[in-house]
């Protein structure tokens, strides 16, 4: 039958069920196909962390969410204008996130009495008229993806298992996405199982078909393809893009990259990525532990590697240790951490920016790092980069902050040509450097204090390292307090003197009086906020930190040329005290600690109740 086509400038689609009914894997392919239609778009999965969730609970409820569209966006979106329901738990943990007239796709099938008695529903949702405001869609996925999967040779449970390969087929015609990749996909996933593979892709294409012939759907919808900068593209996650710009840094360096990392969630992903990739010289060690993980690491920048250690927030209290060894031998480390909900165990799949003073201040004694935070999931290559960059030049460990968020959420990222990429090779010392022709292992440069690497068997450059305190030029073990005094000095001015770009203002009239700070995954909800509210005909400056110590050299000045500072953070307001110590502004904190991101709406409401207050 012929159905009318509608055009729209972006859609927000929720995916929701339990953990097993493939969700992430339903809303990743969704994702993978509008990349490639080519719109501009931004995820957020949330799901929980057990790895058996309680079948159809409220806390067993798993759901991807996907913005796309035809121009610039900045977010996953503040809520969905269609919501996949696969039982009773998925329609009542998100229907609070549905604005009035959405579209709700509920699997009907599974609504029986006792699902829905699990979530609390006396009666059936779908039956009664307390969906009135918005627009359902009860359809049997599960019954229609079994009928159409009568004819394979496989079990009834793999059948129904098949439902959201059905849903999947079923929102790919109503937005018209490519279905070939799919296909592809399937066919490769199960390519030792080709009889599930053909029923899956049988099941996708019943959707599809479905969605062409019922007449519960009389409208589909179009969203064309966005104007992006000239490049080639590809969809990416945060912990893909930093896998990748780790590995580019290792090019870039001529240095061979060693990862030591104990798998915690949300950063495992990293160590699966650069697993995959040892034709560039890459070596993964999964240790037994967090310390095994991070001496590994630091042992390997000792014998002259680009040394890698990623981990969460547990894990970055047990490497504290190790990374304060590498602070005082002056190696470099980069020291990934993708933060998530706490304290202890927290939730481990859920996103906070709460290891900021951790990073800063973790450590016993006087132990600085510099520390850099991506903005975005594709901003996590570049500065896996920059990371490396600084660890290299100065000789130090660096701590690079990502959170959960930024870690699964992708975005299309254009990837870089070659000669874009910044030269960040070194030199090994390789002759001796003391006038009585001796080896001086702690002989700083004079611009940026680094202390030379020598590799470890180069003859005539025999020296030692370790934890305890060294005598300035000799290395030797000191304690000697003017000494003390004189290391620790000149370690933090080491850290002060790295050089970052200046902190730029996005403010487009030049006379804003309020400016919105923000720092970390922050960006996208703080710049969404921020077009809203000058949309409404309001001023406001936004500034972004991804330098966190040293701070950019204009800070300070920035911080004064407003008469308000805000400063939105997922914590209880730890860069907003740093600012206030270090410059006396007083800074407004906007603090939320729930384990998702900020929404654009949430933001522009704040913004403009400062901007309007006295």
């Amino acid at each position: 039958m012929t159905k009318q086509v509608q055009q729209l400038d972006r859609v927000i689609i929720r995916f929701a069920g339990d953990s097993g009914d493939g969700m992430q894997l339903t809303g990743d392919r969704f994702t993978a196909e509008t990349a490639q239609f080519g719109n501009d778009l931004s995820t957020l999965p949330n799901f929980p962390a057990e790895i058996r969730a309680p079948a159809g609970t409220l806390p067993g409820v798993s759901s991807f969410q996907l913005h796309f569209a035809d121009h610039d966006i900045l977010t996953p979106g503040d809520a969905p204008n269609v919501l996949v329901a696969m039982n009773p738990a998925a329609l009542k943990a998100n229907l609070g996130d549905l604005p009035r007239g959405a579209d709700i796709i509920a699997n009907i099938d599974e609504f029986t009495k006792r699902n829905l008695s699990k979530v609390g529903y006396d009666g059936n949702p779908l039956e009664d008229d307390s969906l009135a405001e918005w627009r359902l869609h009860a359809v049997p996925l599960t019954s229609l993806t079994v009928k159409a999967l009568e004819g394979y040779d496989i079990s009834k449970k793999d059948a129904e298992r098949a439902k959201n390969m059905f849903a999947l087929g079923l929102l790919s015609w109503l937005y018209h996405r490519p279905t070939e990749g799919t296909v592809q996909f399937l066919e490769a996933k199960f390519a030792k199982k080709p009889e599930i593979a053909k029923a899956n892709i049988a099941a996708f294409q019943a959707g599809w078909n479905y969605g062409e012939t019922t007449e519960s759907f009389s409208v589909s919808y179009e969203i064309k393809p966005a104007t992006l900068r000239p490049g080639t593209y590809r969809n990416i996650s945060g912990n893909q893009a930093l896998a990748y710009g780790l590995i580019a840094a290792s090019v870039q360096s001529k240095l061979p990259l060693f990862l030591g990392s104990y798998p915690i969630t949300p950063a495992s992903d990293i160590l699966h990525e650069l697993s995959k990739h040892k034709r560039f010289g890459i070596r993964t060690f999964q240790a037994e532990d967090e310390i095994a993980g991070v001496g590994a690491a630091l042992g390997a920048a000792f014998g002259g590697s680009l040394g890698v250690t990623t981990t969460s927030g547990p894990g970055v209290a047990l490497k504290a240790e190790t990374v304060g060894l590498a602070v005082t031998t002056e190696l470099p480390l980069i020291v990934v951490d993708v933060q998530r909900a706490g304290p202890s165990t927290g939730m481990p799949t859920k996103t906070e920016q709460t290891d900021l003073l951790m990073a800063m201040y973790g450590r016993n004694g006087e132990s600085p790092v510099p520390v850099l935070a991506a903005a975005t999931p594709s901003d996590c290559f570049t500065m896996a980069i920059e990371a490396a960059r600084i660890a290299l030049k100065y000789r130090t460990p660096v701590m690079l902050l990502s959170d959960g968020y930024l870690a699964n959420g992708s975005e299309p990222w254009r990837i870089p040509e070659i000669d874009e990429l910044p030269d960040i090779s070194v030199l090994y010392t390789t002759e001796p450097n003391g006038d009585d022709g001796t080896y001086l292992p702690y002989l700083r440069d004079p611009e940026t204090l680094a202390r030379p690497w020598a590799v470890p068997g180069t003859a005539g450059l025999e020296h030692r390292i370790g934890g305890i305190e060294k005598a300035d030029g000799t290395g030797n073990i000191s304690y000697d307090p003017d000494n003390h005094d004189k290391m620790v000095r000149l370690r933090q001015a080491k850290i002060d003197g790295i050089d970052v770009p200046d902190l730029t203002v996005e403010d487009p009239d030049g006379d804003a009086r309020v400016l919105v700070l923000g720092w970390g995954s922050t960006f996208g909800p703080i710049a969404a906020a921020a077009r809203r509210v000058r949309a409404a005909g309001h001023k406001v400056a936004q500034a972004h930190l991804r330098h966190l110590n040293p701070l950019p050299a204009n800070t300070g000045e920035v911080l004064r040329s407003y008469d308000k500072v805000l400063l939105p953070e997922i914590n209880l307001g730890q860069l907003a005290m740093l600012l206030r110590a270090r410059f006396l502004v007083d800074v407004i904190s906007y603090n939320r600690v729930r384990g998702l991101p900020f929404k654009a709406a949430e933001l522009a409401a704040v913004i403009q109740d400062v901007i309007e207050s006295d």
